[in-house]
């Protein structure tokens, strides 16, 4: 195994298919096998062997396979091990970049050793894996911005130098080399190799070009580990390409494997909507500003465009309807009965820039590429302006000065806060992605293997195959490795009122502080909303004695970071704690969550799907908003026991679980816990009543 930055001799299909084939999936994971002797923390997991059959069936029948496998099941090396002895090509999706860098750097390693040892370097295995192209240095724009210097601030330049100077040696171009460079760098924006500023192969770098470079290993790898948002982001390319030849940067493959699978439908509807905004056309704006001048083309007709398209954009989305966050555009109609001429004026804009930039004599090639994207932010403003799509919801939200600060945590978002702009998106979600992925993704794969530790809802998928149309699978459940009935304890106050009334925060608080007398700690609270999370996180300020750590204060790993470090350490933390969090060991001793997590009802997109499965006759209270909680729920409780030596308390402060019919769903779709509703067994279950 080497880094992404180095060339792997390729072992052909049949190499890998005969890797270990002289001893089938039981011997290699039974007692006595290759596992046992290899894995110096192996302990036999049926369910593990169970998964791996499952897979190594699908693959061979082309058929699709749903695998709930839960905490401690193994599901990686499940499905790793059958992926390497098919001789397919092979796309593995996680859900966030760390499982990505574990898969690689840790658990393809381990079974390439295992499988071929040291010394059979011939046989080796050929992977890669990939990042979103915004995790990519752009040579070019480095090279342009290295001619004509646009920095701003001492802190710029000397982010600058740095990357300059770790450009001459990164093989890669991954930003991730660079620890110096803060997450939230303006900089780096300038300079990430992002598919809208891409020329393609008229750019002087290509050959060159960290894209380029990963899309060739990536052709000559058998297996290709990417994220969802990658994976999703490359399939809308395609279609939108409609099969042009350079389109996307993933390699064709004929079997995926989704890991954490649970994420697949917003990731999905994301990446098949569309999303104009006034930041988009200003650096369409800035970029052509900046390319003209650096060609000194730059004419005052030119300059009258870009000026022109600055002011256009502006009063236009200044004219949208006023509100905060996220909110439903259900007056698009109306708007533009009273604001047609903005609208015609914007667009004519947009026409008047691409006609000026068509009509130079002499055209460096990004001059082509501004053209088109003036064009498809015309082509995608008209959409979400005037179309009547039934499948869509048309949607308005405000990010920047007035928008909550702790509510979004990605790269742009952070960029538009530390620059203290309000900027506007107008959005158009397709609001049942399932008929778009059964026609463009399941029909086209051979097999594709969805797997995650919450995908069963009652112990059963009609939810996951109904949201993400897969309609023809196997499906497989697998219990959790875990003795959950001795291993963790869920607690359910009967006594506090219901999480909806004013009542309820008071209480909770106090609830959440004798518990933590009892636990010394150690325990995550995991909340449904910022606003619940630091309120209660005010009350209790000088009423706990542990330390409290709080989401926002610190960026996400540095919270983490500190809570191991930090003896009965308190975390207060929402949505983004909920899943891909690990934390062993006593450290970890409680997850009290504050209420059910069901959707915000207001929510666009959720009240749309609400509303299109009630006009379809269906009751989308049970099939949608509880299944889509119970998942929730299980990630979040799936913070707790994560070997077989922890043991804890789950507390869940909304005793509607107990007291409403839909309680019983949640229930029967959580692991076997030791369930109580008295205080007193919490305090026996921790030795101190």
């Amino acid at each position: 195994m080497t880094p992404p930055s180095q060339s792997v001799p390729p072992a052909t299909p049949r190499e890998r298919a005969s890797a270990g084939r002289d001893a089938s999936l039981h011997q290699f994971f039974a007692p006595g096998g290759l596992l046992s002797r290899t894995h110096p923390l192996y302990e036999f997991r049926r369910g593990q062997l169970q998964m791996a059959q499952a897979v190594e069936q699908a693959l061979e029948e082309k058929r699709h396979l749903i695998v709930e496998a839960g905490t401690g099941t193994g599901k990686t090396l499940a499905y790793l091990l059958p992926v390497i002895r098919s001789g397919k090509r092979v796309i593995i999706s996680t859900g966030t970049k760390n499982l990505q860098e574990q898969l690689f750097y840790k658990d393809v390693p381990f079974l390439e050793q295992a499988l071929y040892g040291e010394s059979s370097s011939g046989s080796r295995l050929s992977v890669c894996y990939m990042k979103g192209r915004n995790n990519y240095l752009c040579r070019k724009k480095l090279y342009d911005l290295t001619d004509q210097p646009v920095l701003s601030g001492l802190e710029e330049i000397e982010q600058y130098r740095a990357i300059a100077a770790w450009e001459k040696t990164t093989g890669t171009g991954d930003r991730a080399e660079l620890a110096e460079l803060p997450e939230m760098s303006p900089l780096w924006h300038k300079l990430d190799a992002r598919a809208e500023a891409c020329i393609g192969q008229k750019c002087s770098q290509w050959e060159r070009c960290f894209i380029t470079e990963m899309r060739r290993r990536a052709m000559e790898s058998d297996i290709v580990i990417v994220n969802h948002h990658l994976f999703f982001a490359d399939l809308a390319i395609k279609l939108q390409a409609e099969g042009a030849p350079d389109a996307g940067i993933l390699p064709e493959a004929s079997t995926v494997i989704f890991d954490e699978a649970h994420d697949l439908e917003d990731v999905a509807a994301n990446y098949f909507g569309i999303s104009v905004s006034n930041l988009r056309v200003e650096e369409l704006a800035r970029d052509v500003e900046n390319s003209l001048q650096h060609n000194r083309l730059l004419s005052p007709s030119l300059s009258g465009a870009v000026g022109s398209l600055r002011e256009r954009s502006q009063l236009f989305f200044s004219l949208l309807p006023p509100g905060e966050g996220r909110f439903a555009f259900e007056t698009r109609r109306e708007f533009l009965e009273e604001n047609g001429d903005e609208f015609l004026a914007l667009n004519q804009a947009l026409t008047r820039l691409a006609g000026e930039l068509e009509g130079l004599s002499q055209k460096p090639e990004e001059i082509f590429n501004f053209v088109r994207r003036a064009q498809e932010i015309q082509v995608q403003l008209s959409f979400a302006m005037e179309s009547e799509d039934r499948n869509t919801v048309f949607w308005i939200e405000r990010r920047g000065r007035t928008f909550s600060p702790q509510r979004h945590r990605d790269t742009e978002k952070n960029r538009e806060r530390s620059q203290g702009r309000q900027n506007v998106y107008i959005q158009a979600t397709p609001i049942d992605v399932g008929p778009i992925l059964r026609e463009c993704l399941w029909s086209k794969l051979e097999c594709a293997v969805l797997t995650s530790a919450t995908l069963a809802v009652g112990g059963g998928f009609e939810y996951i195959r109904q949201r993400l149309g897969m309609d023809h699978a196997r499906d497989l459940v697998l219990p959790s490795h875990f003795d959950y009935e001795n291993q963790a304890l869920l607690y359910v106050p009967p006594d506090l009122p219901d999480p909806r009334t004013p009542q309820f925060t008071s209480k909770a608080a106090e609830r959440i502080r004798k518990i933590l007398e009892v636990t010394r700690g150690r325990a995550f609270v995991l909340f449904t909303s910022y606003a619940q999370m630091n309120e209660i996180h005010q009350r209790l300020l000088g009423e706990v004695e542990f330390p409290i750590l709080r989401q926002g204060d610190a960026p996400k790993s540095a919270l983490l970071e500190e809570y191991r470090l930090t003896p009965n350490a308190v975390l207060f933390a929402t949505s983004s704690f909920w899943q891909g969090v690990d934390v062993q060991g006593e450290q970890l001793s409680c997850v009290i969550i504050d209420r059910l997590p069901f959707a915000v009802p207001t929510d666009p997109v959720v009240a749309a799907r609400v509303k299109a499965i009630d006009a379809e006759g269906g009751n989308a209270f049970f099939q949608y908003q509880v299944p889509a909680a119970v998942i929730t729920l299980k990630q979040g409780f799936g913070r707790l026991i994560r070997s077989l030596h922890d043991r804890g308390l789950l507390v869940l402060l909304d005793n509607r679980i107990l007291k409403k019919q839909y309680g019983r769903v949640f229930l029967e779709s959580l692991p076997p816990y030791q369930k109580t509703t008295e205080m007193r067994a919490v305090e026996e279950f921790f030795g101190v009543a």
